[in-house]
């Protein structure tokens, strides 16, 4: 009967010292290096948890995380929220009266991206985005830490121009739209006077 006391508190004795290093081990930070390392799991000293937000896990160079539009750089082709296989990206296009511009690396800018969201709440970060953007102006940041308390706030708005602004451009559109079908009926009014 002794025996088995000695036993059940020399076991428990065991037990308690591996959890008492253990809660003592969480205070040291975990050296934080890339999974790509020879012995990855071999080296991992102390606790195995990284002291979040204090130590951050290595991003690799390839990865996919948070979206980001450089919106002077945008034509407004649509391509990213057509390839989309989830519609996160929503797009408004306002055409302009004429040349806008150009992106840094010489694309003519004729449209006006009057509204350029994109919903990370619905994002499945494949990437295909990025992709067929001709521009380049969509890409795929290092930032993978985005924690909301609103999902609201996963809706990023890159687009720059105030409601008033877009309001102004489709109204000079719509003019000049107004004044080409008016001169083009009075050169087919012309046409028919003269025949």
């Amino acid at each position: 009967m002794i025996d088995k006391a000695l036993k059940g508190f020399s076991t428990a004795w065991k037990g308690l010292t591996l959890t008492i290093s253990h809660l003592f081990a969480s205070n040291a930070k975990r050296k934080v290096i890339p999974v790509s390392d020879d012995n990855y799991f071999k080296q991992l000293e102390g606790t195995n948890t990284i002291q979040y937000p204090k130590q951050a896990l290595l991003s690799p160079e390839v990865g996919r995380y948070q979206l980001d539009v450089e919106i002077d750089d945008c034509i407004v082709c649509d391509l990213c929220a057509k390839i989309c296989p989830v519609d996160c990206i929503t797009i408004e296009q306002v055409k302009a009266t004429e040349l806008i511009g150009h992106t840094s690396d010489g694309s003519p800018k004729r449209i006006y991206a009057a509204q350029f969201d994109i919903d990370m709440a619905k994002c499945m970060y494949c990437g295909l985005c990025t992709i067929v953007c001709p521009t380049e102006c969509i890409v795929m940041t290092d930032q993978y830490d985005k924690s909301v308390f609103e999902l609201k706030d996963l809706n990023y708005e890159f687009s720059n121009m105030s409601p008033e602004e877009v309001a102004e451009k489709k109204t000079l559109l719509e003019n000049q739209l107004a004044e080409k079908q008016a001169a083009k009926l009075a050169a087919m009014n012309k046409r028919e006077g003269g025949a």
